[in-house]
């Protein structure tokens, strides 16, 4: 079963956020439900790709839970900047078939996390001198000072550049 990176960031924002397990347990379930096949590796290059585009942003897992729950898994993956989170046909079940808390991961949190992302992305960009990679990093730069309180000017003028 295939999910586009807005129906997996629909799937984290049911729950405010997921860990990667969370998440392909999410998944599983929903292909079980659907009576589709369940691809693990398709799925890690699904979360690859959403991540890449920007439909996924990683956040330490302690922003969303308490200390003791979050170390189990470091990374809490919640909606990102460019995505229009949908929910697949039957993910509004998940919250009653998983054993997931509701979590909640404030905008700036979740903004610096993309922000960190970004400069990673775009000085890697600029090296590589991958003008396609560059023109869509400056896509993100623009949905992601409207979606959190980041500047992005230093990234923009660097990917300009390339």
């Amino acid at each position: 079963m295939e999910l586009s990176g807005d129906e997996l960031a629909g799937v984290v924002d049911l729950f405010g956020g997921l860990t990667r397990g969370e998440l392909g347990r999410a998944v599983e379930e929903l292909a079980f439900k659907r009576g589709a096949d369940h691809d693990p590796a398709a799925l890690d290059d699904a979360v690859a790709d959403a991540r890449a585009s920007y439909h996924l942003v990683a956040v330490d897992a302690a922003a969303g839970e308490s200390e003791a729950t979050a170390a189990a898994d470091a990374d809490l993956l919640v909606a990102g900047p460019v995505a229009f989170p949908t929910l697949p046909e039957g993910a509004t079940d998940l919250p009653h078939i998983l054993d997931v808390p509701e979590r909640e991961v404030d905008r700036e949190t979740a903004g610096e996390a993309a922000h960190e992302q970004l400069q990673t992305d775009a000085i890697a960009a600029a090296r590589e001198g991958d003008s396609d990679r560059a023109a869509a990093l400056l896509d993100v730069c623009y949905d992601l000072e409207a979606w959190a309180p980041v500047d992005t000017d230093e990234f923009r003028d660097r990917l300009d550049d390339v």
